[in-house]
This record gives C-alpha cells, structure tokens and sequence, in this order.
C-alpha cells in the first residue's frame, strides 16, 4: 500500500524561498512528481524524479526549482526560490506506479496513481 503525504505550507514574499516535503511508505522504483493547481485552474505538472534520480521540469520552473528525494528516508523534497506570485498554489505530490520512462507523457496527471492531500504556498508581492 502506497501512502503519500505533503509538508511545508508557507507563505513567503516574492523571491523568497520555500521547502516541500512527501513523506512516502511503499514505495520503490516509482515515478514520483510535483503538481500544483492554482484556483480554478487543471492541475500542472512541475517537476518529476525518477528511480535513478533524473529529472524533469516544466519550463516555467526551470532554473528556480529542484526536485530531489531521499531514498532511504522515502522523502521527496522540491526545492523552490525566486519563487513568483504566480507560483501561488496548492502543491501535490504523486506517485506512479512505475518508472517514469515506462510512460511516455511523465508529467501528465494521468500517470500518477497515488496522491497526497496537498500543501499551500502563498507568495505575496
């Protein structure tokens, strides 16, 4: 059994720095990711790992967030700075069932079977 659960809700200003945490139990070799959504928006994609540490991200992250997980704590962490305004979210963490390059869309929602009930971050101007 897969369980996943988020930490780290802040608020920050904008530039300011932030960091999330997913605490995991059952999982191995499992894609894992971060998505947020922004009120009355779809979910988003920002960042997946895989099983041998590579990395994924959506452009709009590129360069400000780093997604890392310690194996032997089962803890996915994403590491955010310069963080905008606009990164105002509620932030999930997933879990696939499998290693990202099993999938060929890794940053779809679709993917990810197993969520966390989520974390806010506000960054006010």
């Amino acid at each position: 059994q897969v369980e996943v659960k988020e930490s780290g809700v802040g608020s920050v200003q904008a530039g300011g720095s932030l960091r999330l945490s997913c605490a995991s139990s059952g999982v191995c070799r499992n894609c894992m990711a971060w998505f947020l959504q922004s009120p009355g928006q779809e979910l988003e994609g920002v960042a997946i790992i895989d099983s041998d540490l590579g990395t994924n991200y959506a452009d709009s992250v590129k360069g400000r967030f780093t997604i890392s997980k310690d194996n032997a704590k089962n803890t996915l962490f994403l590491q955010m700075t310069s963080l905008k305004p606009e990164d105002t979210a509620m932030y999930y963490c997933a879990v696939a069932r499998r290693p990202c390059d099993f999938y060929t869309r890794a940053m779809s929602e679709t993917v990810y079977n197993y969520w966390g009930q989520g974390t806010q971050v506000t960054v006010s101007s």
